[in-house]
């Protein structure tokens, strides 16, 4: 089985980070979504990736290179256009051939992994295995409608009135039938060729189409608030490290990880809390939940629920919270008020009351 990766979007959302980074490369738990994906891909057995790409390809390239690091061997696949999902299979024929594949959205997190559902496909084999987890609001969504004997009945965009709770997630099984159903279908009224008709042509030309139900975490993170409550289950996932300089005059609380080359200094660390390589931290009460990029300094400061990307720093700010601070982004305090929020890009400077 081989695996296709879609990084191509464009990550509207995620603005003004996505002017500089690709939504795909921003980190929760101190590790870019994308190496959470192809982390997850690894652990199913497969070792070929076929990774589409848009016009941050070269960030991608640059972050991810061969794949060797992941155990992988990645292909780029250039997508010039967003589209469609459907337009990407096609893109791919030619390095998905006649294997089975999973496909992967490249800015969806699977806490648990799909190892599951991918046992479900093996063991069933049908031309199409949808991983669906079941949601409050199914009109955002696509949803999957599943008759008695499992089997999918029909796949709907984002219904008005939905007939099932169960939302098509951002990973799909697919043995070769799918090449055809691409073929066939026409582009959708925002101009794309969607997955979902694709899909929908399967189930209406006989070929059968099953669904595993994820009962684990997932979370598209397509938005700030995805990402900060990502961040916040990855980190109570991780266990306590310190390969860095932590000095006697710095209190530690539950899950403390400090990174090789990282310093902290007479501060107070609350975990779940991960500083990364090079990172000082001075004075401060930090978390929980708190993720610190490599080469970053808080000084000064109080910060709980914050992501905090390479090369940002903090001075002399109490209670930031809930915040996105990009790369190279600086914050300083004017001593004015209290409690604040920020979505800083990279290489912004923004001064904020003390």
């Amino acid at each position: 089985m081989k695996a296709l990766v879609l990084s191509g979007g464009a990550g509207t959302r995620l603005r003004p980070f996505t002017y500089t980074t690709p939504k795909q490369l921003v980190p929760v738990a101190n590790k870019p979504v994308l190496s959470h994906v192809l982390e997850n891909i690894r652990d199913l057995g497969v070792r070929e990736v076929g990774l589409v790409v848009g016009d941050r390809a070269a960030q991608i390239e640059q972050a991810i290179r061969d794949g060797s690091e992941f155990g992988l061997r990645v292909t780029y696949i250039s997508q010039q256009a967003p589209l469609g999902l459907a337009h990407a299979v096609l893109l791919a024929a030619d390095f998905l051939r006649d294997d089975d594949f999973v496909m992967y959205l490249g800015d969806n997190v699977f806490a648990e992994g799909l190892r599951a559902a991918a046992a479900s496909f093996h063991q069933r084999r049908p031309d199409a295995h949808l991983v669906v987890a079941k949601v409050s609001d199914p009109t955002s969504y696509g949803v999957a409608e599943v008759g008695p004997d499992g089997t999918v009945q029909a796949v709907v965009e984002k219904p008005a009135q939905p007939r099932s709770d169960l939302a098509v997630t951002g990973a799909y099984f697919f043995t070769p039938a799918i090449h055809q159903a691409v073929r066939m279908i026409e582009p959708s009224r925002r101009g794309e060729l969607e997955i979902t008709d694709a899909i929908q042509h399967l189930i209406a030309t006989g070929h059968p189409v099953t669904v595993d139900r994820y009962n684990g975490y997932w979370k598209d993170t397509g938005q700030v608030e995805d990402l900060l409550e990502c961040n916040r289950v990855l980190l109570d996932r991780l266990s306590p490290e310190v390969d860095g300089q932590v000095d006697d005059a710095t209190r530690t609380h539950g899950c403390v990880v400090v990174q090789e080359g990282a310093r902290v200094t007479n501060s107070h660390l609350i975990g779940p809390v991960i500083v990364g390589a090079g990172a000082i931290v001075h004075n401060s009460r930090v978390g929980p939940y708190v993720a610190i990029g490599r080469e970053c300094f808080i000084g000064d400061s109080t910060v709980q629920d914050c992501i905090t990307l390479d090369g940002a720093a903090v001075r002399g700010v109490h209670q930031l919270r809930h915040s996105l601070i990009g790369r190279r982004a600086e914050v300083r305090a004017d001593r004015r008020t209290t409690h604040r929020r920020l979505i800083l890009g990279d290489d912004t400077q923004a001064e904020v009351p003390a």
